[in-house]
């Protein structure tokens, strides 16, 4: 199903061509107009994140476009999304939806949602699940709770009400997942010197990750990644090529002392990456890096205060081992030496419950709520 209407004004349409991409592109704009909390995102980041000829995820996955226009003005967008190293992974037929937008009205949402679902059922899909935009590598989830302050370096951001739109269309809660605040003085004194204990045993030991060696670390980073996340929900495995994609984005803002790769008793065992919150760095250059924006990106890049501790994992037979509790110390350390005074920690399943305890106990606090919602493709 390329196209829907439903009763009234509202067209859905796939998105094609480039008047239709333009809107679909530009759409949030409108929706978030005088919202001081919304961080707009590089435009050319976007369109490369839409690129299906070359962006590496559409290498193994699919992906349709459709828009919603309320009386020949845009008033919504979604993507239907097949992710087929998902299916493979959990023998699962998911279809996805992600970058949705949409105006405070239920029949434009339900017209969207219908028309992804209805999609994906024709592409032999029987669960609907949401949003992941593309995957549960990149945003993903929807903000349910902490309205209040502005995203963290890629997490995502929406209008209080896109969860009454989702449910009036038939989707319900699939999983929760957290983000937790940690300043450095709520790093209680206890746990400092609980890290400098660990940190003299002989078996546990931390470095940072090379910047001048960053391929070959990628890829020992990759390899203990797709082993310490394999059990978790929603995990997509990721190839050579994707892998190198995403870090090939992030070595831009790579920080030496955010980075670190854990080892118990010689052995490969976990590793931890933060970045900077950069969202705090292009909120003002509302979308567009040139000609000037990068002036002013590099200029505001000084004076960010906060990190995001995007990646923390340890292989499943060391998590016992303390090497967790070391690697948060070391990165808030880290984060203090470059003059951050909090960062945040997500995002956490919320029945990560190991994880969950260690973050509460060295005085995290949960602030924000994402929530997956899926319902049956065929509308049931």
């Amino acid at each position: 199903m390329d196209s829907a209407e439903v009763d009234g004004p509202v067209q859905i349409t796939e998105a094609r061509g480039f008047r239709a991409r333009r809107a679909f592109l530009r759409l949030p704009w409108q929706i978030y107009k005088g919202d001081r909390n919304w961080v707009p995102p590089l435009l050319m980041q976007v369109r490369h994140m839409l690129d299906t000829r070359r962006h590496p995820f559409y290498r193994h996955s699919e992906m349709k476009l459709f828009i919603a226009r309320n009386n020949g003005r845009p008033a919504g967008r979604i993507a239907a999304i097949i992710c087929r190293p998902h299916n493979e992974f959990h023998g699962e037929k998911v279809g996805f939806f992600g970058f949705f937008e949409c105006i405070d009205d239920r029949q434009v949402a339900c017209g969207l949602l219908d028309s992804a679902r209805a999609w994906l059922a024709g592409q032999g899909m029987t669960t609907f699940r949401g949003p992941v935009s593309p995957s549960t590598n990149y945003e993903c989830g929807l903000l349910v709770d902490g309205f209040d302050l502005p995203p963290a370096i890629m997490m995502p951001y929406n209008p209080p009400w896109y969860p009454e739109l989702l449910e009036a269309a038939g989707l319900r809660k699939a999983k929760d997942t957290y983000a937790y605040y940690l300043s450095n003085e709520m790093f209680s004194d206890r746990v400092k010197e609980m890290a400098a204990y660990l940190q003299r045993r002989s078996k546990l030991s931390l470095r940072r990750v090379e910047a001048k060696d960053l391929d070959r670390e990628i890829e020992f980073i990759r390899s203990i990644y797709n082993s310490a996340w394999e059990k978790n929900w929603g995990f997509v495995p990721v190839d050579d090529e994707e892998f190198g994609h995403l870090a090939g984005e992030m070595k831009q803002i790579f920080k030496p002392e955010l980075a670190l790769i854990g080892f118990v008793d010689g052995q490969p065992a976990g590793f931890a990456v933060a970045l900077p919150n950069i969202n705090e760095a292009i909120k003002p250059l509302n979308g567009r890096l040139f000609p000037f924006g990068i002036f002013r990106l590099l200029w505001r890049m000084r004076k960010i205060n906060s990190s995001r501790l995007l990646l923390l994992g340890v292989k499943p037979e060391f998590r016992k081992s303390g090497l967790d509790i070391l690697m948060y110390a070391s990165l808030l350390e880290g984060g203090r030496s470059l003059g951050y005074g909090w960062g945040e920690l997500s995002w956490i399943l919320e029945d990560n419950h190991d994880m969950r305890s260690v973050i509460e106990k060295i005085g995290g606090r949960r602030y924000k709520t994402y929530r997956f919602y899926e319902a049956g493709c065929a509308g049931t």
